[in-house]
């Protein structure tokens, strides 16, 4: 038996809520629950239950209550408990672990003893975990506000130290949100506030901090008269002075910190920039060097090294050459990133870097903000007390860069540019280094490393390659590239060669010599391309994606497969494309810019339109694809994406298709952005609903809410409510994972209003479900059981019978949590029958472990066992439900508990606490641990 204080009085047996009776004959059992194993007399139970004006049959009414109340807890069967009369008053018998006030006490006392912080917030979080609203609701009288009082003290004692051992762990970004909200609920509570500024302030929000500071002493200065008490003075003060002692710990531990090497290989045959690499060698040292007397110098709070110069002068493999360098400086990583600042599709945002950035930091991806804001604070937290050096290469304004930026002295950060990024400058103290071409002895120098002894055969010959590259280190090594693969030629010829071409040629007004050594290097190789390959090269620069294969090559051309296999392969020994990956092909920023002018010039828009309409149709229709191999029985729900007329990736074996969006998740976000943002909105839509089950179960939270939060401005310029519902969709079922209850709420909300208005009746049930699942896990279980209600309603009116079996499966899961086994069992196994007959197989796992579930709480264990070891077979067969043997393997490990084998739970506990780790499936992580506890 269960009795719970820690909310309404209840006294639950077997899974199911007994009856206590009204609020006198409940405030009798409530007295006898906070005196446990103790006689109370009869006396002391009518002052606490009635207070001073106690009726004249008070007694008589006493006798009756304790009478119920005995038979109700001697028809529970549990001989433990009893409620018996003594010399003196009455007794309730009972273990201190049945009644939830004693075991939050108890947490509470472990969690205070306990050297570890981490066991000790698990301790807190589970003491929390017991209380179910305001304690001993609804009972009235004096003594009963007075213990409600108390009891709300000791929740607010349990909640302060559960914010501090997780402020000693170093989480406090992730506190912030909550500490908010309590602190809006307690504006008097000064070690609350104290908790949230230090929060802020690790987080590299000092200005937010303090202004709680100030808000907080006003509404102290208004409502009690009276000022900030001195330990949140001092905090305050140290905050000015930006006290040092203040910096928070890094959550594991320094040796569990993951160190990200994120730099691109060195560049082979690195040639000259002696005097860069020595003005970044003193940039480096700044602040750290011995000053006069001895004394260290305090570093500077940021010093950013600004790389500038034109295309191709060498920013870059400066930039990456200088930071293998001096690796050894930053023993805790290096962060890397090509901004794509100049690239003709779209520029990185810098919350898409952070993205990237965070997990690499050791962020889980379920915990990334949402916010751009978020995660750069997110992002300063993690790099406090670290040494990272961080590239940004290709960045195109300092507004691209700033979000970017550690908070951190201990960090350094390096940019590349085309730009002169002015406001990092003269804003943030960056420090520029301008980039020349490179000297002519440096640049013979090159091709001598490159080439070899032909160079020494024939200087004059090299000086004037060189001349003809415009001393440009890319055009040097793409000219070097085409010497190797003609050793017989001699220089001399190969300079002449492309001297004729360059004279040939019209210098083009963008770029200068840049561009004029690209086309150069174009043309030698023109005959040999052909026209067809030719213009291929023109239309890959219409590509907005990282890299691309012969299928998206002969959608964007228009060609057969075969085709464009030829056109790779032609472009590749032209050394126009290079190979970055096994069937990969990326296109450098010289020649890509360059095939871009090509199809400014020769293709008209409407040329280019179709080509990269033929590109996205090509993505969105091998995503349905694969989509459909991994996903057959949610077919429906995804949109109807036409039959394509160019060859589409072999998917229809489940590896494959898994292959296919791995390898093309980063294509297929971008595409989604490009989409949205250049007229293709029905592109952007779809894609985003075809794949967001993949990214769902991949825990790829960062592409998922890109392509949604795109998708959704595309539905919503496109004046398309069903899309901007659909995507709506996607972003609430991402905001209840990563905890943000409130918002999964009002977007799902918003997206089945969108949805509803634009007649989409599978947008409007997909809305229902999750609203009901939203509202299940928060503990809402009348409201969560009208939206499935609604969902299996709307499902049965869509004869969607595979819809109907999922809802089936929730109700039958909520009818367990609310003791209703026999209507559980009925929703169950109409689920499984649904499923089977609609080869929905990822909803049998659930509702064969619920069922297992349903026959434990009535005692049936060996038909538990049963269904819960089938449970697991099931899930190890279907693809994507890993996650799914969570709730089998802790039914099985209760099973164990009930009958004494301990070893076995706890094995059993171990594989699903490892499961959930690895899915970001949180409630059942607190399950696991609070079972093995």
């Amino acid at each position: 038996m269960e009795f719970r204080v820690l909310g309404p009085v209840e006294v639950r047996a077997a899974g199911r809520r007994l009856e206590v009776g009204h609020a006198k004959q409940a405030s009798v059992l409530a007295v006898l629950l906070l005196e446990p194993n103790q006689v109370v007399p009869p006396e002391l139970l009518i002052d606490r239950v009635w207070g001073d004006d106690p009726p004249g049959s008070v007694r008589n009414a006493l006798y009756a209550y304790v009478a119920r109340l005995k038979a109700t807890i001697a028809a529970a069967g549990e001989p433990e408990v009893k409620l018996s009369r003594r010399a003196g008053g009455y007794v309730l018998e009972v273990n201190e672990e049945q009644v939830d006030l004693y075991r939050f006490r108890r947490r509470m006392e472990e969690a205070r003893t306990s050297a570890d912080d981490e066991r000790a917030a698990v301790l807190l979080t589970q003491a929390l975990g017991l209380w179910h609203r305001v304690p001993l609701a609804g009972l009235a009288s004096p003594w009963f506000d007075a213990m409600r009082q108390s009891l709300e003290l000791q929740r607010m004692a349990a909640q302060l130290a559960l914010n501090d051992a997780m402020l000693r762990q170093g989480k406090h970004t992730l506190l912030i949100s909550e500490l908010a909200g309590q602190a809006t609920d307690h504006p008097a509570n000064e070690r609350l506030i104290g908790q949230l500024m230090l929060a802020l302030y690790r987080s590299g929000r000092q200005a937010e901090a303090l202004r709680w500071y100030e808000r907080t002493r006003h509404w102290l200065a208004d409502d009690l008269g009276a000022d900030p008490g001195p330990e949140l003075q001092a905090l305050h003060q140290r905050m000015l002075r930006t006290d040092p002692a203040l910096a928070g710990p890094w959550s594991a531990g320094r040796d569990a910190m993951p160190v990200p090497r994120e730099l691109p290989a060195d560049v082979a045959a690195f040639t000259g920039r002696t005097a860069e690499l020595a003005e970044l060698d003193r940039l480096l040292a700044t602040g750290t060097e011995p000053a006069d007397r001895g004394v260290r110098r305090v570093p500077s709070p940021l010093v950013i090294s600004t790389i500038g110069g034109t295309a191709g002068v060498g920013k870059t493999a400066l930039a990456v050459h200088w930071a293998h360098r001096v690796a050894d400086h930053f023993p805790d990583g290096q962060l890397y990133v090509n901004l794509r600042g100049y690239d003709p599709g779209q520029p990185m945002t810098a919350s898409d870097v952070l993205a990237g950035f965070l997990p690499a930091l050791g962020l889980e991806a379920r915990d990334i903000p949402v916010e751009t804001e978020q995660r750069s604070a997110c992002y300063r937290s993690l790099l406090a007390g670290r040494r990272v050096l961080v590239v940004l290469d290709n960045a195109s304004d300092a507004e691209q860069v700033r979000p970017l930026l550690p908070g951190t002295p201990a960090c350094a950060v390096i940019v590349t540019s085309r730009d002169s990024l002015a406001g990092l400058v003269a804003r943030d103290g960056a420090r520029r280094i301008d980039l020349d071409l490179l000297p002519l002895r440096d640049a013979v120098e090159l091709l001598r490393t490159l080439i070899g002894d032909r160079v020494d055969a024939d200087d004059p010959a090299a000086a004037a390659l060189a001349t003809q590259c415009a001393l440009l280190p890319l055009a040097l090594r793409v000219v070097a590239e085409l010497a190797a693969a003609r050793p017989a030629t001699p220089l001399s010829e190969l300079a002449s060669e492309l001297a004729d071409h360059q004279r040939r040629l019209d210098m083009l007004d963008a770029g200068g010599d840049l561009r004029s050594a690209a086309r150069a290097v174009f043309s030698w190789s023109y005959q040999r391309l052909g026209n067809a390959t030719a213009r291929a090269f023109r239309l890959l620069a219409l590509h907005p994606g990282p890299g691309f294969d012969a299928y998206a090559v002969a959608a964007l051309t228009g060609t057969t497969l075969s085709s464009a296999n030829q056109v790779l392969d032609t472009l590749s020994r032209a050394y126009l494309v290079r190979v970055v990956g096994p069937g990969r092909y990326g296109m450098h920023d010289l020649l890509r810019d360059y095939a871009r002018h090509l199809t400014t010039t020769h293709d008209n828009d409407v040329e280019r339109q179709d080509a990269q309409t033929r590109l996205f149709d090509h993505y969105l229709h091998a995503a349905a694809a694969a989509m459909d191999t991994l996903f057959p029985a949610e077919r429906h729900l995804r949109p109807r994406i036409p039959a394509s007329a160019n060859p589409v990736p072999p998917v229809s074996d489940p590896d494959a298709a898994q292959a296919w969006l791995d390898g093309e998740c980063a294509n297929l976000t971008m595409i989604a952005a490009h989409a949205a943002g250049n007229g293709w909105p029905s592109h952007a839509t779809r894609l985003a609903t075809t794949v967001g089950r993949y990214l769902g179960v991949g825990d790829r939270y960062a592409e998922f809410l890109t392509l949604h939060a795109c998708a959704r401005r595309a539905g919503r310029r496109s004046g398309d409510r069903g899309a901007e519902g659909t995507a709506l969709i996607g972003l609430g079922i991402v905001a209840q994972r990563q905890g943000r209850v409130e918002e999964a709420v009002r977007q799902l909300r918003q997206a089945r209003t969108l949805c509803h208005d634009a007649g989409d009746r599978y947008g409007e049930y997909r809305a229902l479900g999750n609203l009901g699942m939203v509202t299940f896990h928060h503990g809402d279980y009348e409201e969560s059981a009208d939206y499935f209600q609604q969902a299996l309603a709307l499902s049965r009116k869509l004869s969607d019978r595979a819809g109907e079996s999922k809802v089936l499966a929730h109700l039958g899961d909520l009818d367990l949590h609310q003791g209703r086994y026999e209507q559980a069992t009925q929703h169950l196994r109409r689920s499984l029958y649904l499923s089977r007959e609609t080869g929905y197989l990822q909803v049998a796992p659930i509702a064969l472990a619920t069922l297992g579930a349903v026959s434990l709480r009535l005692g049936h264990s060996k038909q538990a066992t049963g269904h819960l070891h089938r449970a697991l077979a099931l899930t190890r067969e279907i693809a994507h439900a890993g996650p799914s043997e969570c709730d089998p393997l802790c039914y099985l490990a209760d099973v164990d508990l009930r009958q004494g084998r301990y070893p076995e739970a706890a094995s059993h506990l171990r594989r699903a606490l490892a499961i959930c780790l690895e899915s970001g499936d949180r409630t059942n992580q607190a399950h696991s641990l609070a079972m093995l506890g």
